[in-house]
């Protein structure tokens, strides 16, 4: 009972710290997520108009704690919420590293976006040869996007993916290959359930030899007649690749149900297009 108080008065004092400027500061800050700003914004208004402060930040505290819990806020509010509940949290940080790393002689990189992001890492990362599959935006003119303007369209980038990968294990002609398997690539519009520019299927090329592999694969894939409709996915030179915020980056690992479920009904879906188009080809024999 004595050590329950003791806890509780650590908690309290460590709260007693966080002012009302710092909670602004956060609502203001631009990696902020809409949701998070929400629930900040709540707690500040509740504050203002008498609530009192201690109860007002257990509150918050606890519409946090879901998204804490599986390393899924964003990096500002997870110190934030660290110094909230009075407890160190353990929120692991994504390795940029090989990112900003120079590439050796066997090294080479290549971009896809293909609707969320969510769903392009699991299928690169888990093939042998590949070094680094790193989620994050490109393609459009805002520097430093976060996830907020970009899902807002505002900054013209699309979610993507880049692949580090050792060319001497896998080459760029399986990874365009795999690419056309996960995405449907009748559809400029967005992805499946995914819709928006930011969501848009692209192919960034980095050199005259990728785009070479890269179209002739288009080619293949429109005289297969795979689908109903025409293929649409265009080749663009590479642009400045930006990685996302760290709550994005492996999200199959840190959100297996979810993504689960995502990822299934991304498979239904794409099933059903391939069943469209066998069943066409077939009819159109006879």
């Amino acid at each position: 009972m004595i050590l329950s108080k003791l806890s509780e008065s650590w908690e309290k004092m460590k709260r007693a710290d966080i002012t009302l400027d710092e909670i602004y500061n956060l609502i203001l800050n631009t990696a902020t997520r809409e949701w998070e700003r929400k629930q900040l914004l709540k707690c500040k208004l509740e504050i203002e108009n008498g609530t009192d402060k201690e109860q007002a930040l257990g509150e918050l505290e606890y519409r946090l704690r879901p998204l804490a819990v599986r390393n899924n806020l964003t990096p500002d509010i997870a110190d934030f919420y660290a110094k909230l509940s009075g407890e160190k949290q353990d929120i692991e940080s994504f390795d940029l590293t090989k990112h900003f790393e120079d590439d050796g002689p066997d090294i080479e990189r290549a971009i896809f976006a293909g609707g969320c992001f969510w769903c392009m890492v699991e299928p690169f990362e888990t093939r042998p040869g590949i070094i680094a599959v790193i989620s994050g935006y490109t393609g459009g003119q805002s520097e430093n996007p976060t996830y907020d303007e970009v899902s807002r369209g505002t900054s013209g980038h699309v979610e993507a993916v880049e692949i580090i990968y050792e060319n001497k294990v896998i080459s760029y002609q399986v990874l365009v290959e795999l690419y056309w398997q996960l995405i449907d690539p009748t559809d400029d519009s967005g992805q499946i359930n995914d819709r928006g520019a930011n969501y848009q299927p692209i192919i960034f090329v980095r050199d005259e030899e990728q785009k070479k592999i890269a179209n002739a694969s288009k080619e293949k894939l429109k005289q297969s007649r795979k689908f109903t409709k025409p293929i649409v996915v265009p080749i663009r030179k590479v642009e400045k690749f930006w990685p996302a915020e760290n709550y994005h980056q492996d999200f199959y690992k840190k959100n297996r149900v979810r993504y689960r479920r995502i990822e299934n009904s991304r498979k239904q879906y794409l099933a059903y297009l391939k069943l469209k188009g066998w069943l066409k080809r077939k009819f159109n024999k006879k």
